[in-house]
């Protein structure tokens, strides 16, 4: 798993990387390897190690290319999500895709397995001169409609694109082109990208500027509104890439000073914006995609700029089980699950690991380093993957220490691990360059996103159960650094054959991320907003580009005249625009706001800038409850902006609603229960 490169003696040491552990900790480490040496041997059958298969560079970045939603680049099929992706990158996160295309072209012209495109054909090549890049995004929306349906395309530049580039409503002053201009193609180059007229869309962050900060979430604490001085701001407003690349070259990237005690973790507070905060699990499940495929280019584009290669080797892929519990893959453990709670996120049987340490193991000395008994341990495995789909395994007869050890081996024996051990080796060099803990936090952040749905929200379970042993420290004597120490081998685990020296190195790393895990859990779920800002772009790119089409436009066209034909007046009705009829329905700042599972079904609401979300939800409790002798429930409720630019997006109580209207005029506003995790 571990590359050559990454084989030299590290450069980090407790003085400044937290990867370090110390001796205590590495007994821990040692011995969870010994004991799962030993359940192997013991009857367990382990899936033999993976073949060491010699890396093609150019089969490396195609399956990069498929997995961030690119693999039209491949084919050369003519697909709008494509399209839609590629006009919403921001300078580096198009650099990382150009440089991945590059690869691949040149290693399949060796190969002359196919005719490849140029790289100008997708990216265009620019010959307007650099302009300055510190106008804000409002310098963006102004100009003759000319001068914004501009080709939008990608520049084609070397490692590290100069600051004329694409436009982008994601990124602050440092990243956008003056007037909103965009990178024009050469006259004799095709460009994938077609016109593209650019939308009014502003970034996810204050409105209006020195609009002062309403709300503050803390990795912590939720409430706590002032940043105390031992604490951080961190902000989800600009690519972290684009932060870390303007950083480096003006080399002012901060050093992290580590040392065990996890208090010395710098504390981030996460500010709110007017829109509010947003959960993995508020957006619809085709945005959330968008969302992995995003923060895969951006975490490509962050290790990028470091000079860090991100994937060094191909996945390693091991068929799973298809039935009962041990060695099956997420999915299809859910697929299960779901036929009995069709809301279920995390597997059903982890749930019960989970109680079952909960109702009398969170103060039970050393619970995640103890064995249990080898034989119980066996009947159990034997009798879950046998009787727990049926409903049918006895629960009341295990203990908490049976549980906890099986939990290990749920995590250890999956097809693939929790977290891409693939990742391990860019942790690795990245953690020799001693970068601050922020740093550190966003290249989590991005693959947490990048994660698919079943990992990550199993993963966000299993940090908030870690979170209540480590609440019991004091009796149970499993800290921070004793759970991530003892778990790193089982949720970061390789087939692969390793010296003790790559596992050392692979285990410090792996316990120094979940370390982060642990740390920053309240935070690190929360989707970037610039990420968010870039599916808007998408889902407005991508409807404009159906629109394009000739074959939707020669159909709307032959509607248009069977309903001119049919009916001459009712025509003009409809041929008016969604924006011109939004309009005439409801009044400017006046949205309609349906609660259909409420006894006031719909309400208009006048918008204001101080009206948020929780206020429309306290309206329609109000009103849902005048006059009667009971009290209507809304707790569990909230407000749900759904349609035009998003699929479907749960907002923060606290997202003041005239800024979302204005982003996404054409939404639909509705009152429904917000699934249970």
């Amino acid at each position: 798993m571990l590359s050559n490169e990454s084989l030299h003696p590290p450069a980090f040491s407790r003085s400044n990387s937290e990867a370090s552990v110390d001796s205590a900790s590495m007994e821990d480490f040692w011995r969870e390897v010994e004991s799962i040496k030993e359940s192997s041997m013991g009857g367990q059958e382990e899936p033999p190690p993976a073949e060491v298969t010699p890396v093609d560079e150019g089969e490396l970045e195609a399956e990069w290319l498929q997995d961030v939603g690119l693999s039209t680049l491949i084919s050369g099929d003519e697909e709008e999500d494509g399209k839609a992706l590629l006009s919403t990158l921001t300078r580096t996160q198009a650099a990382a895709v150009e440089k991945r295309y590059n690869t691949y072209t040149q290693t399949m012209r060796k190969k002359n397995k196919q005719s490849i495109r140029d790289v100008r054909d997708i990216f265009g090549v620019r010959e307007s001169p650099p302009r300055d890049t510190c106008d804000n995004h409002t310098n963006q929306l102004d100009g003759t409609k000319e001068e914004r349906e501009l080709p939008r395309v990608i520049k084609a530049s070397g490692s590290m694109p100069d600051d004329a580039s694409l436009n982008s409503t994601t990124l602050s002053d440092a990243s956008q082109d003056k007037e909103g201009s965009f990178a024009v193609p050469r006259s004799d180059s095709v460009a994938i990208l077609e016109t593209i007229p650019d939308l009014p869309l502003h970034s996810n962050g204050p409105s209006e500027p020195g609009q002062p900060v309403q709300n503050a979430v803390s990795d912590d604490d939720f409430l706590e509104k002032n940043i105390p001085p031992e604490a951080e701001e961190l902000s989800f407003e600009v690519s972290y890439s684009e932060i870390v690349t303007e950083a480096l070259k003006r080399n002012k990237l901060k050093k992290s000073e580590m040392k065990k005690e996890d208090y010395v973790l710098t504390k981030f507070i996460v500010q709110k914006t007017r829109f509010g905060l947003t959960e993995a699990g508020d957006l619809s499940a085709d945005d959330m995609k968008k969302i992995r495929h995003l923060s895969l280019i951006e975490l490509t584009a962050f290790f990028d700029a470091f000079g860090i290669q991100l994937k060094r080797n191909k996945t390693e892929k091991v068929k799973g089980r298809d039935n009962g519990i041990f060695g099956v893959p997420l999915t299809v453990l859910l697929d299960s699950d779901r036929k009995k709670d069709p809301g279920v996120k995390v597997p059903l049987v982890l749930q019960k690991f989970f109680e079952k340490v909960e109702e009398s193991g969170l103060e039970s000395e050393g619970i995640f380093r103890l064995s249990g008994c080898t034989a119980k341990v066996k009947q159990y495995r034997e009798e879950l993957d046998a009787k727990f789909n049926a409903d049918k395994f006895k629960w009341d007869k295990m203990c908490h220490r049976e549980a906890a050890v099986m939990l290990k081996a749920f995590f250890r024996e999956l097809p693939t691990s929790l977290f891409p051990v693939e990742y391990i080796p860019a942790f690795i060099s990245l953690m020799e360059r001693g970068p601050h803990v922020k740093v550190q936090f966003q290249a989590l952040h991005l693959m947490v996103m990048a994660l698919p749905d079943a990992n990550r929200d199993t993963a966000e379970a299993l940090m908030t159960f870690f979170s209540k042993v480590i609440a019991n420290e004091s009796k149970n004597r499993m800290s921070l650094w004793n759970i991530s120490t003892v778990m790193a081998p089982n949720l970061f685990f390789s087939r692969s054959k390793h010296s003790d020296y790559e596992e050392l190195l692979l285990a410090n790393t792996a316990a120094h991320i979940i370390r982060l895990m642990l740390k920053y859990q309240n935070i690190l779920w929360k989707v970037p907003s610039f990420l968010i800002t870039q599916v808007r772009r998408m889902n407005e790119a991508t409807m404009l580009l159906k629109k394009q089409l000739p074959s939707v436009r020669k159909l709307l066209r032959r509607r248009t005249l069977e309903r001119e034909t049919a009916s001459p007046k009712t025509s003009k009705v409809l041929q008016k625009s969604p924006s011109a009829r939004r309009m005439s329905d409801v009044p400017e700042g006046v949205i309609r706001v349906h609660a259909p599972l409420l006894s006031k079904v719909s309400m208009a609401i006048q918008l204001n800038n101080q009206t948020k979300a929780k206020d429309i939800l306290a309206k329609f409790q109000y009103e849902n409850s005048h006059g009667s002798s009971e009290c209507i429930k809304i707790q569990n409720q909230r407000l749900y902006e759904i349609g035009g630019n998003i699929g479907e997006h749960c907002l923060d109580p606290d997202a003041y609603i005239l800024d979302v209207y204005r982003i996404n005029p054409q939404a639909e506003w509705v009152i429904k229960p917000q699934p249970s995790s």
